[in-house]
């Protein structure tokens, strides 16, 4: 069976995590489907910065989880993890937010611990990737010359 290289697993990872946000949000907006009310602010206040962070929250992932197909660039491969460990500890801090909101959806707490894990996962194979190449170089410049032997 061939194993997939990092940037299978990356797109792999990076979807789940997608996914796994859409549904976070489809969950929370689940009542309006049955005939329920959701909280309403009574305040009126511009949403629109809240928009566009969500927006980047989705499309930064997106972006990450094509990179890895197109480039091997060094500096792409950390980035890319560092951004990976951003984005956990934006997860935990989601998760641990989650559990302040009263009454708590413990199957939201669920799916933000599974989110918190895939993350985590991401975080190895992103590291993986942005080591890969050096390990390799160091090998190659290990590797006795048989030519001159």
């Amino acid at each position: 069976m061939k194993v997939a290289n990092h940037a299978e697993k990356i797109t792999a990872l990076w979807t789940a995590f997608l996914l796994g946000t859409l549904f976070h949000t489809q969950l929370g907006l689940m009542p309006l489907f049955h005939g329920q009310s959701i909280v309403e602010s009574a305040v009126r206040t511009n949403l629109d910065p809240i928009f566009w962070g969500m927006f980047f929250f989705f499309v930064l992932p997106t972006l990450a989880l094509i990179a890895p197909t197109f480039t091997e660039n060094r500096s792409v491969r950390w980035g890319h993890f560092w951004f990976t460990v951003i984005y956990s500890v934006l997860n935990f801090i989601h998760l641990l937010a989650d559990l302040g909101v009263r009454p708590i959806a413990w199957y939201q707490i669920a799916l933000m611990l599974v989110l918190f894990l895939i993350g985590l996962v991401l975080n190895v194979v992103s590291y993986q990737w942005a080591r890969s190449r050096e390990r390799k170089r160091g090998a190659i410049e290990r590797e006795p010359d048989h030519a001159t032997l």
